[in-house]
């Protein structure tokens, strides 16, 4: 086909900040993951689709297949029945890949590719 560009698995983008690999990273509505460093202004790849370890809130109780809110004050995804305040995204962009308590940091997490829900 000559017109097919990329599976569309990854994207570029512009980091507005120092970005490490790894990192949840938003893109207008995207969520995607940092596949490296990424400096303040310069070009990087967002990973969209997959399943990442990326920081939880400590306090949310999360059910496997639950949505998510990626509370974007903390950089830490939340159980979709927070509140979502400015910045940050909920819906269709993630979900979770496992269950995790009160007390845990980190959560398997599905990335979608679809845009979620910005506030």
């Amino acid at each position: 086909m000559k017109n097919f560009v990329q599976t569309g698995r990854v994207m570029p983008f512009v980091a507005g900040a120092n970005v490490t690999s790894g990192q949840v990273v938003r893109v207008g509505n995207i969520l995607g993951v940092a596949t490296s460093d990424v400096a303040n202004g310069a070009s990087g790849l967002l990973q969209l689709e997959g399943v990442f370890s990326v920081p939880k809130v400590s306090g949310a109780v999360i059910a496997a297949g639950e949505s998510l809110t990626w509370d974007a004050s903390v950089a830490a995804f939340d159980d979709n029945a927070a509140t979502p305040a400015t910045g940050d995204v909920t819906g269709a962009a993630a979900h979770a890949f496992e269950a995790a308590g009160n007390g845990a940091t980190v959560l398997a997490v599905k990335f979608t590719g679809v845009p979620g829900t910005l506030t």
